[in-house]
């Protein structure tokens, strides 16, 4: 599949462009803001003591970083609601060019914060950054979801986590000190998020626009042949075009469904609770809350402080692994079988951490045991999860509901990540290892509700996988009118007639 996919130059070009604006901005925030946490902290120390003449207390201090570190969830969730909508009035393309304009600007108010002496800067860009990568998610989701063709469009939407992973890692290449992790340098740090979307927006007008798009919800068939031809190379686009005319012959109205409609639409009920159950279930995993507080986690494991960096980068360089083996084996294996069976050992190896941490102070060596057991979490995430819930939220809704699905889905991300943000370094502190049976229970409850409620869309058209849920909201349906039937109230006039006539 890989092999396939380099074969296509202009589809691989096409997949790194668009994610290195994108998904690669997440990852990188998610990352970068631990390398940098020590520097921002003696700065926020600093300008309150030459505001107030009086130092702030600890917990105050941890109650700023851990709004300035959450406070990225916020901006996503916002970002998300107007991605939403935007991408459907001006196209995924027109979009993405604007967004890496805010995003150059933002960059440039970051670098100031500290000549600036307001370390409210820094808490204000983190959220400006939220609103563009939630913006920018929500572009890069649907243009890649649309312009994959069918038979590797597992192994294109992969590039999406798989930017993601790389963004992570190099948030925490250029935090060693030394690169930018020092205490002169942390400013340039934190704004480097200019560069990878100056990247992008110098290189994506080279692209057309998202081939579905194009046809479905702007009826222009020949700018979609262009586009085909553009991104797949040279053929016979006939069967990719009629299968795109029957998805939109087949949804209402060409106008984009609202969140309400979703909501109230009983024909996708199954697909918007499955996207929900897989958002919450991604964050939940606290694989990004790892991320956030890489010091705080691996000293738990008993890391000495001065190792912690470069153990962040290696944790980082298996998630990339993973995600490259991954897009070998999904189009292989399956959506459904990586997942189920990727939560379940996530949850067993949670287990055996919080196990391990337990009995850390018993011997020397069990620290190392329980690191081993924590990049071993993190490549069952990446080979599993963390690749595949991108793709399947994708594939389960059709053109008219993709763009509001995706910002549900999206949103419940955010809102978790916000939660966990904020709630995690006070729980490490309060309950020590103990903390981390929260991530068990999330990823067992995620392993059954897959393996009994999500079907393999591995090898099918849009249309197809929405058919197959079809089904089980026909069922679902059924059940409800059953159900109805059964707590009728029979008028009383009428059973007053009837026994009447038997006397």
């Amino acid at each position: 599949m890989l092999k396939e996919l380099l074969h296509r130059k202009k589809l691989f070009l096409f997949t790194f462009v668009t994610g290195i604006g994108c998904s690669f901005q997440f990852g990188f925030n998610v990352s970068v803001i631990n390398s940098a946490s020590a520097f921002v902290k003696v700065f926020i120390n600093e300008t309150w003591m030459e505001r107030h003449e009086t130092p702030l207390q600890e917990y105050a201090a941890k109650l700023i970083w851990s709004f300035i570190v959450s406070v990225l969830p916020v901006g996503g969730i916002v970002g998300t609601y107007v991605g939403g909508h935007l991408t459907t009035k001006y196209g995924r393309k027109k979009c993405m060019l604007y967004n890496n304009i805010a995003i150059i600007l933002i960059s440039m108010i970051m670098g100031l914060s500290r000549r600036a002496r307001y370390f409210e800067i820094i808490l204000v860009a983190r959220f400006l950054y939220g609103i563009s990568i939630g913006f920018g998610i929500m572009c890069h989701s649907l243009y890649l979801g649309e312009s994959a063709p069918k038979d590797q469009r597992g192994a294109v939407c992969m590039s999406r986590p798989m930017l993601f992973a790389f963004g992570k890692f190099m948030g925490q290449v250029v935090g060693l000190r030394e690169i930018l992790g020092r205490e002169s340098t942390w400013p340039l740090l934190l704004a480097f998020s200019g560069l990878p979307a100056l990247i992008q927006l110098v290189t994506l007008p080279w692209f057309p626009e998202s081939p579905r798009y194009l046809l479905i919800e702007k009826g222009n068939r020949a700018l979609c042949q262009d586009a085909l031809r553009r991104l797949w190379g040279s053929g016979d686009f006939t069967e990719e075009i009629n299968d795109m005319m029957a998805e939109r012959a087949a949804i209402d109205s060409d106008r984009a469904k609202s969140i309400r409609e979703v909501f109230r639409d009983r024909t996708i009920r199954w697909q918007l609770i499955s996207a929900m159950v897989i958002s919450m279930a991604s964050q939940l995993s606290g694989i990004n809350v790892i991320y956030f507080y890489t010091t705080d986690v691996y000293e738990q494991l008993g890391i000495p402080k001065d190792k912690i960096s470069y153990v962040g980068v290696g944790s980082g360089f298996i998630e990339i692994l993973t995600s490259v083996i991954c897009i070998l084996f999904i189009e292989r294996v399956g959506r459904k079988v990586l997942m189920w069976r990727g939560y379940s050992f996530m949850a067993v190896w949670m287990l055996i951490l919080t196990v391990t941490l337990t009995l850390r102070n018993l011997s020397a060596w069990i620290p190392y045991c329980s690191l081993v057991f924590m990049f071993i979490y993190i490549f069952t995430y990446g080979l599993g999860p963390g690749c595949v819930s991108s793709v399947l939220i994708l594939e389960i809704f059709t053109q008219s509901s993709r763009p509001a699905g995706l910002m549900i889905s999206g949103t419940l991300q955010w809102i978790w990540l916000f939660i966990l943000g904020l709630v995690f370094p006070f729980l490490i502190d309060t309950i020590g290892q103990l903390s981390f049976l929260v991530f068990l229970v999330s990823c067992s409850f995620a392993a059954v509700f897959v393996y009994t409620m999500i079907p393999e869309t591995k090898g099918k058209t849009l249309l197809q996988i929405s058919e197959e849920f079809g089904k089980m909201n026909e069922v679902n349906r059924s059940c409800g009118n059953f159900l109805n039937k059964r707590h009728v109230v029979p008028n009383t006039t009428e059973v007053f007639v009837i026994e009447s006539s038997r006397l």
